[in-house]
């Protein structure tokens, strides 16, 4: 069972996270002088500017919990979720405010970091793959996934022959490895498409789809916490890793919050946020 009654002050930075990080701070602090030269000549001098001055603006769905969501009724300046406290730490050892876009769908920003000038990061559960590389640059991995198959708890345990059956509808979010693995290893079931996992989990609860495949570790919170008469059918142990997207245009921030994320695995701010959101560190 997931613990979310764990708490951790994400402001409270360590002496050695202070001293390490000044570097940082200052490498922030050139986004104030931000723009002027377009980002090719950010990239060119070292610069981290951001679309708004001083702010780390953030593009996500908001529709992944516990990674990240929003409460029933709230905007997403009040976002939720370990990647939530995650990047929330980040702007704070870079002296930068962040804010979070209303949601947008998933497949749309890579596109949108891509373009630039209305999202400085996105940060929405993306597995680093080749592909996606190609478009934009990746931090660090700051945790790994596998996929899960969600079906209705009377059902059991699947494989992916009970999957791969004529009718048998699949559910999952579009632009998303769940469904590149369904498309790859399913080809003579349903794949449905959808614009998130709360919309996939739903329409499997009312019976509208047999299955879900999504990543394991939301999989196990939804099944936990908000449709607990599903059930995770079977693991499948793809070996993935979640990274920040970050236009090529601005290597200075990928190197900042880089540098970031090892001291935040350096001084126990991860396992900390780990703990909070899944019960145990990772």
């Amino acid at each position: 069972m997931i613990n979310l009654t764990g708490g951790i002050m994400s402001n409270n930075i360590s002496r050695r996270a202070f001293l390490g990080g000044s570097g940082l701070l200052a490498l922030a602090l050139a986004a104030c002088g931000g723009g002027d030269g377009g980002s090719s000549d950010a990239a060119d001098s070292g610069e981290i500017v951001t679309v708004t001055e001083g702010t780390l603006t953030v593009a996500s769905d908001l529709a992944y919990p516990p990674l990240e969501s929003v409460p029933e009724g709230k905007g997403p300046e009040e976002a939720e979720g370990f990647e939530v406290d995650v990047v929330t730490e980040l702007g704070n050892r870079l002296g930068l405010e962040v804010v979070y876009l209303p949601p947008v769908k998933f497949d749309t920003i890579v596109p949108m970091i891509k373009q630039g000038g209305k999202a400085d990061i996105g940060a929405s559960s993306f597995t680093i793959t080749d592909e996606r590389k190609q478009e934009i640059d990746f931090t660090d991995p700051f945790m790994d996934s596998n996929q899960g198959v969600v079906a209705a708890a009377s059902v059991g345990a699947l494989s992916v022959e009970d999957l791969n059956v004529a009718g048998f509808k699949i559910a999952v979010q579009s632009g998303t490895t769940g469904e590149d693995w369904v498309r790859e290893n399913c080809p003579d079931a349903e794949c449905v498409p959808l614009d998130d996992a709360i919309q996939a989990m739903t329409g499997c609860q009312s019976g509208l789809y047999n299955a879900v495949v999504a990543d394991l570790p939301v999989m196990r919170y939804l099944c936990n916490s908000s449709y607990t008469d599903l059930a995770v059918a079977m693991e499948i142990p793809t070996g993935e890793q979640y990274g920040i997207v970050v236009s090529k245009d601005n290597p200075a921030l990928t190197e900042a919050l880089n540098q970031a994320l090892a001291d935040m695995e350096a001084d126990g701010t991860m396992d900390d946020l780990e703990v909070k959101w899944f019960g145990t560190t990772l």
